[in-house]
């Protein structure tokens, strides 16, 4: 379950000892921009309009820019030319693989960015998830005659491949020899079945009665996944400013609809940043597609095959699986190569967009983080020269332009990143009870300071909204446990939420085994994200002499209908994760104690005659509150009998301590735990904070109430 609760604010917010918390499309043109803050990078190509050739000597006076129709000052310019390369060290170029990212993906890096400049960096992309054998011995056939015959001195050429991972077979080199080794193990390679078959004809017909499997979901995952290579390998060179070509080697890419809009979106834009052009191959060459269709289909049914309805499905399918592609290439200034079995002008094509150009950069007058597409216009003043130019460019996005699919895209990804997100502090801490032999309840808390969340004016409301997602992966790197939720909070001004804490709980149900919990917090005002990662140990309590869950620390409860190990008489403990208390508040503890021991209890009459003996048990427990070396202030001690949890042969334990009589400071707080019947015991420390009454108004109330489980 989840919820939401708000307290008061402390410092230093730290869980202090408990066990578990250790626990659309442009003119099409050949070149692409490059987007950085308000910056922007295009790279112009000048021909002679009547021989073609590269003009050579312009300068920046000579170049005109519009963005929209308004004139743009031209702030960067320069030059880059191919035979103007240096030949590189194979040292300079090193470490492209720098090692699995967060999807298991391989990185591209470059160490020395600066020594690349006037060299063509070329990226050979082959998704073997797409290609049938015969494909994939066509398109490295193709791959080795370039890199043995038209492979020049300044061409630096990347390997990466997607099968089951996507990896970067081979760093950026000059090396021809090491190049046509690691394209040749490409070859014979099998499709992985990830993707759709590589075959034009789907046979469909309008009378058919016949069942026919609805895979467009499978699609739909294939494509993001073939997607979300694309733009990884985009992403990774995004440091590197020359431009970049990437030759993706596919057997069609399927789409359905609008479904995969958010992805290709993503790869194109991260493209477009990274400066880098895709020039896409369709490896299934020159097609025929059959009206009755082929081996791979079933027989046809009804008149389709007389009325043309056929050919047409087969011809709009094979279409369909191009069109992807197609845009891939013309939205980031690349170009597509479809039905021809001979892939060597792609690799002609690059060479020749790359050999040389001019790269303009000017500051954007048009500030707004809007993701509008912006039309680019450049002109020259000299007669006779024809200009070659990517048409415009898609603005950045802030997050309030940002569309739902985004939104949720970037929450994935943060949740899969290796790094946190600090733009707000994000605290989590975890406690665990035994359920039966192997099934632990584990509740989580999230705690954001509340002076971190923007909340803003609605009617007489403070609003803010939330989105929280999280993940629980055991030790074999499976997802055991998730949670995803918007939660919307709507408090009273007087609760004074700003200078609170806004706590979020929710619970998984885990057998024992360690592992590693990741949430993910975005305000949904600005979009700035808050993460905490914590490894997880639940033990096995099997052996333990005394079997003691989590202790759990609360300054308050709420009335609650739900059944678990926090709920209590009809309210809920809701965990205070800083351990930070007011001395107008009280401590309150619960715990449990599993499986107690069974010994023969003494119990007399009410006239005081002995009674026979039977079988009892016998716990005791108290809390000690020192501070420095002096014991300050201690609980009556508890004694339990019986078991009071129905279901689980559990004794919970609940203390309640005011702090009213307590000093302000630190204090190291010691809990006792015996089992007189078995002879065993228990001695859990943990730190506290008690500080002075809050001067505010108000004092701890519940926020609101959460769903999800």
């Amino acid at each position: 379950m989840a919820a939401l609760a708000l307290t008061l604010p402390g410092v230093g917010l730290a869980a202090l000892g408990q066990e578990a918390g250790q626990a659309a499309h442009p003119q099409q043109g050949g070149y692409v921009l490059k987007v950085n803050g308000d910056l922007v990078l295009t790279n112009v190509v000048a021909r002679d309009a009547k021989t073609g050739e590269i003009v050579r000597g312009l300068k920046a006076s000579d170049f005109h820019i519009w963005e929209n129709g308004k004139p743009q000052h031209i702030s960067t310019f320069d030059f880059q030319s191919v035979e103007m390369a240096k030949r590189l060290n194979e040292a300079t170029v090193s470490g492209l693989a720098a090692g699995p990212n967060e999807a298991g993906t391989k990185a591209v890096v470059v160490t020395n960015p600066q020594e690349l400049q006037n060299h063509r960096l070329i990226v050979m992309f082959f998704d073997l998830t797409s290609m049938q054998p015969e494909d994939l011995d066509r398109c490295v056939d193709a791959a080795r005659d370039f890199l043995r015959t038209k492979m020049q001195t300044a061409d630096l050429v990347a390997l990466v491949s997607l099968g089951d991972t996507l990896n970067v077979d081979q760093d950026f080199t000059a090396d021809r020899q090491a190049l046509i080794r690691e394209v040749g193990a490409y070859n014979g390679t099998e499709g992985q079945g990830f993707a759709l078959g590589a075959t034009a004809n789907s046979n469909q017909e309008e009378d058919t009665t016949a069942y026919t499997p609805d895979e467009s979901e499978y699609n739909d995952i294939n494509t993001d996944r073939e997607l979300f290579a694309i733009r990884s390998v985009a992403q990774s060179l995004d440091k590197i400013p020359e431009k970049k070509s990437m030759l993706y080697f596919s057997g069609g890419i399927q789409r359905d609809g609008i479904e995969n809009e958010a992805s290709l979106r993503a790869a194109t834009n991260a493209a477009v940043r990274a400066n880098m052009s895709i020039y896409s191959v369709d490896t299934r060459g020159l097609q025929a597609v059959l009206p009755l269709g082929d081996a791979s289909t079933g027989s046809l049914r009804g008149n389709a095959a007389y009325n043309g309805s056929s050919i047409m499905n087969n011809m709009n399918a094979n279409a369909a699986t191009q069109e992807v592609m197609d845009t891939l290439s013309r939205d980031t200034g690349g170009k597509a190569f479809f039905d021809s079995n001979d892939f060597a002008p792609a690799f002609a094509q690059v060479q020749r967009d790359t050999s040389a150009y001019y790269a303009i950069g000017y500051l954007s007058t048009d500030t707004a983080r809007d993701g509008k597409y912006r039309r680019l216009t450049i002109k020259i003043d000299r007669p006779g020269i024809k200009l070659e130019y990517r048409q415009g460019y898609y603005a950045p996005a802030d997050f309030k332009h940002s569309g739902r699919e985004d939104r949720e895209r970037e929450l994935e990804e943060q949740l899969a990143s290796d790094l946190p997100a600090t733009d707000i502090a994000v605290y989590m801490d975890a406690s665990y009870f035994l359920l039966s032999e192997n099934r632990y309840f584990m509740p989580v808390s999230l705690l954001v300071p509340g002076s971190q969340i923007p909340f803003v004016k609605g009617g007489d409301k403070d609003k803010a909204t939330l989105d929280i997602i999280g993940q629980v992966i055991d030790e074999v790197k499976r997802p055991v446990g998730e949670v995803q939720q918007t939660v919307k909070l709507n408090l009273d001004p007087t609760l004074n939420a700003r200078q609170k804490n806004i706590e979020y709980t929710t619970s998984f149900n885990l057998p024992p085994g360690k592992y590693e919990m990741k949430f993910v917090v975005r305000e949904n005002e600005t979009g700035r994200m808050g993460s905490f990662i914590a490894d997880v140990t639940l033990p096995d309590l099997k052996k333990a002499p005394l079997k003691l869950s989590s202790i759990v620390l609360a300054s308050m409860r709420e009335p609650s209908k739900k059944d678990d190990p926090l709920v209590r008489d009809g309210e809920e403990y809701v965990p205070n994760i800083s351990h930070v208390f007011r001395q107008n508040q009280h401590m309150y503890l619960l715990y449990e104690v599993y499986d107690p021991a069974r010994a023969k209890v003494e119990e007399s009459d009410p006239r005081g005659t002995p009674a026979k003996a039977k079988p009892g048990i016998d716990l005791l427990s108290s809390l000690e509150l020192i501070q420095g070396s002096r014991k300050v202030y201690e609980t009556p001690t508890v004694r339990a009998r019986s078991v009071n949890v129905e279901g689980r042969d559990a004794v919970a334990f609940e203390l309640d301590v005011p702090l009213a009589g307590l000093k302000p400071g630190e204090y190291l707080c010691q809990l006792n735990v015996i089992d007189d019947a078995a002879g065993s015991f228990a001695f859990p420390r943990f730190a506290v904070l008690v500080r002075p009454p809050n001067t505010g108004p108000g004092t701890q109330q519940p926020a609101s109430n959460g769903g999800a489980e």
